[in-house]
């Protein structure tokens, strides 16, 4: 087989995953809702077949393999992807077509010195007459001769020439690309996540999501104490996370009345306290009506005021749901970094006001108590409030790129 007889895009994408072959009796549920995932992820680019084959996952776009392969680097469950062409199950089909695309890889980084390689096989079809060693070996005593700037590395080499065999045939590759890991989102449930302008709730949904949970995202807008401007960053920054996910929705509530009800009723210090309080009932409420079992947050442990131990179990104990919190022993620098990796960060470090500013107590409380909250809130209709939160919400169906 020549250089020039092979296509220059790649056929298919061969996936592997990792935590989800663990799931033993499990396993074939949490592959078909992988399965679902990729094609709703890749329907924007081609539409694709996907073959699940033993501990792995044949996907066949009808155009773009290359995009594609890139495209599902965001999709959870997924442990890497690489970009292969198919032959036939032979020494004489593989050894050609395996030079060919250690070439490309090698033309790919002209002038960065000597590279670093290895060959990996595996082999599914155990009637191929060499065992996976041997024909490592192989390959590598037929397809190295005569390359410059090249050298034998075992571990984390710069090119893993591999070949997979299965009965159908043999997928060769020179790439492959890092999968998000996790497990497929759906698999874990429905969570309603509460969402801001910052930088911590953007993480914590991707933590989220990443553990196979589908994510129905809630924020509040206090109009006309806070302007379009923070509403439409809350919009952008779910619409940078909707691309790990099938569907997303985002509901934007109204959240002005409650904080002139809380600041009618209760002292300053308590506020933020109380808001979140009506934050989670209104989450709550939310969560019942999308059939979600859990609330999730970007709250982590001390970074803030209302984010003492205390704090905390004063906010949750306003309802019963269970309440997620990713980044709970997070420090800053790991957020932002994970923010900067997912691509919400800049947007985030973007200033805008949000509804917890309004009315920002001057000194709030380090150690809320329970009874006192409860005191201040038996004077307000949280009844009413949150049915009228929730019935003027407005809900947006957001897709990335649109």
């Amino acid at each position: 087989m020549s250089s020039s007889s092979v296509s220059a895009a790649p056929e298919l994408c061969l996936v592997r995953y990792g935590e989800l072959a663990l799931k033993k009796k499990n396993r074939g549920d949490f592959e078909r809702k992988l399965v679902g995932n990729i094609q709703a992820a890749l329907a924007p680019i081609a539409p694709a077949a996907v073959e699940r084959v033993r501990g792995r996952l044949l996907v066949v776009p009808a155009a773009r393999a290359t995009a594609c392969a890139k495209r599902l680097q965001e999709v959870f469950g997924i442990a890497s992807i690489s970009p292969a062409w198919k032959v036939k199950s032979e020494l004489e089909s593989i050894v050609p077509l395996a030079r060919t695309l250690l070439e490309r890889a090698l033309e790919e980084r002209a002038g960065a010195g000597s590279v670093s390689m290895r060959v990996r096989v595996t082999r599914a079809d155990k009637r191929f007459p060499l065992r996976s060693f041997e024909l490592e070996r192989e390959l590598a005593e037929r397809v190295l001769p005569g390359l410059s700037g090249i050298h034998v590395e075992l571990e984390q080499p710069q090119i893993t020439l591999g070949v997979d065999i299965r009965e159908s045939g043999s997928y060769v590759y020179a790439q492959r690309l890092e999968g998000p890991g996790g497990l497929p989102v759906g698999t874990l449930g429905r969570g309603v996540c509460l969402i801001s302008g910052g930088i911590d709730s953007p993480v914590a949904a991707y933590m989220a999501m990443k553990r196979g949970l589908e994510l129905v995202y809630l924020t509040f807008h206090s109009y006309p104490y806070v302007g379009e401007p923070a509403k439409k960053k809350v919009i952008d920054l779910v619409r940078i996370l909707s691309r790990f996910q099938p569907r997303t929705r985002l509901f934007v509530a109204p959240f002005a009345r409650v904080n002139e009800v809380v600041r009618d009723a209760a002292p300053e210090g308590y506020r933020t306290i109380l808001y979140r309080r009506a934050m989670q009932r209104i989450a709550a409420r939310l969560g019942q009506r999308e059939q979600a079992g859990a609330v999730i947050t970007g709250e982590s442990l001390g970074q803030v005021a209302s984010q003492t131990v205390e704090n905390l179990t004063a906010i949750q104990a306003a309802t019963n749901v269970f309440v997620m919190r990713p980044l709970i022993g997070f420090d800053k620098e790991e957020t932002v970094r994970l923010a900067r990796r997912i691509g919400t960060f800049d947007l985030s470090a973007v200033q805008e006001p949000d509804c917890c500013t309004v009315f920002l107590p001057a000194h709030p409380v380090l150690r809320a108590s329970i009874q006192r909250c409860e005191e201040y809130e038996a004077r307000i209709d949280w009844e009413g409030l949150v049915q009228e939160s929730l019935e003027t919400a407005e809900q947006l169906n957001l897709s990335w790129g649109t």
